[in-house]
C-alpha cells in the first residue's frame, strides 16, 4: 500500500510541476508584457525557462536533499529522451525539418556543452566554479540567440494572454508554489520507490524522473506535429537540452556542489551520441523522416536495455 501511494504521489508531483510551469509562464509573460518588455525577449527567457522549470525544480530539490544522482540523472536522462524519444515519436507522425543553422551551429553546440559537463564532472563534483562556467555559457547563448533572432528579423509571434495585473501575479505565485511543492513531492516519492524496488537513484533519475519532467516537451512536440508544425520540435528539443545543462546544472551547482558519479560518463556519452545521431539522420535531406525516427526509438530501446543490465 505504501508503494502504491508513492506512485500516486509521484504522478501528483509531475502534474503539479507541469501545471505550475504552465501557470508561471502565463503569469510572468503577462507581467513582462505589461512592463513593455519585447515579445522576443519574453520568448527567449520567460517562456524558454518555463519549459525547463520541471527539470530545474526537481534537480535543485534533489541536490538540496543530497540526492545528487537524481539531479544529474534527471538532466542527462531528459536530454537523451528529448532527442531519441520525443523527436523519434514526432518524426513518426510527420517528417521533422532541421535547418542548416541547427545542423551547423545549434546541435554541435549542444553536443559540445554535453561533453563540457562531463569534463567538469570528471573530478567527481560539479562545484561553484563549474556552475559559474555553465552560467556564463548560458548568458552568452541567450545573447547569441537574441542577436541572431533580431538579425533574421523574426516576427514577434509569441502568444501572450492579457490578464489583469492581480490575475497575472496570482498565476505567477501559484505556479511557483506548485513547482516547488511538485518537485519536493516527486523527489521524495522517487526515492521511496527506488528503495522499495532496490533500484539506484541514478536509474530512477535517468528514466522515471526524466520522463516525467520531459512531458511538457513531449506534449508540445506531438501537438505541433499533429497541427502540421513538426518543425518546431527540433527547436524545442535543442533549446530544452541546452537550458537543462547550462541553466539547471549551473544553478544547482552554484547553490550546492553536485556530486558527479563516474557512471554518468557513459550516460553523458550517450546524450552526446544522440546529438550525433540527429545530425546523421538529418544531414542529407535536412529533415528527420520515419526511418530516422525509428532509428532514434531503437537507439533509446538499446540504451534502456543497457541501463537495466548495468
Amino acid at each position: 500500500m505504501e508503494l502504491f501511494f508513492s506512485f500516486l504521489l509521484l504522478i501528483l508531483g509531475f502534474v503539479m510541476l507541469i501545471k505550475g510551469a504552465d501557470w508561471f509562464v502565463e503569469g510572468a509573460s503577462s507581467i513582462a508584457g505589461r512592463l513593455g518588455i519585447p515579445q522576443l525577449v519574453i520568448g527567449l527567457t520567460v517562456i524558454a525557462m518555463g519549459t525547463s522549470a520541471p527539470e530545474a525544480a526537481v534537480s535543485i530539490t534533489a541536490a538540496l536533499k543530497d540526492s545528487a544522482d537524481i539531479t544529474v540523472g534527471n538532466i542527462v536522462g531528459s536530454n537523451i529522451l528529448n532527442i531519441l524519444i520525443i523527436l523519434g515519436i514526432t518524426s513518426a507522425i510527420a517528417p521533422v525539418a532541421v535547418s542548416k543553422t541547427a545542423l551547423l551551429t545549434d546541435i554541435p553546440f549542444m553536443i559540445f556543452i554535453t561533453l563540457l559537463m562531463a569534463v567538469l564532472g570528471m573530478d567527481g563534483t560539479v562545484g561553484l566554479a563549474d556552475g559559474t562556467v555553465l552560467l556564463i555559457f548560458f548568458a552568452a547563448y541567450l545573447a547569441f540567440l537574441f542577436i541572431r533572432t533580431k538579425r533574421n528579423k523574426a516576427p514577434d509571434n509569441v502568444e501572450i494572454k492579457k490578464r489583469k495585473l492581480w490575475q497575472s501575479i496570482l498565476f505567477t505565485l501559484t505556479g511557483l508554489a506548485l513547482i516547488v511543492l511538485g518537485s519536493d513531492t516527486a523527489v521524495d516519492s522517487a526515492v521511496s520507490i527506488a528503495k522499495a524496488f532496490g533500484m539506484s537513484e541514478r536509474f530512477i533519475g535517468l528514466t522515471i524522473i526524466a520522463l516525467g519532467t520531459s512531458l511538457p516537451e513531449l506534449f508540445t512536440s506531438v501537438a505541433a506535429a499533429r497541427r502540421g508544425n513538426a518543425d518546431m520540435a527540433v527547436g524545442n528539443v535543442i533549446g530544452s537540452n541546452l537550458f537543462n545543462i547550462l541553466f539547471v546544472v549551473g544553478i544547482s551547482s552554484v547553490i550546492t556542489p553536485v556530486p558527479f558519479s563516474p557512471k554518468f560518463l557513459t550516460d553523458t556519452a550517450v546524450a552526446a551520441a544522440a546529438g550525433i545521431i540527429l545530425i546523421c539522420c538529418a544531414a542529407k535531406r535536412k529533415r528527420v523522416g520515419r526511418i530516422g525516427g525509428t532509428v532514434m526509438l531503437m537507439g533509446y530501446a538499446l540504451y534502456f536495455a543497457m541501463l537495466c543490465l548495468r
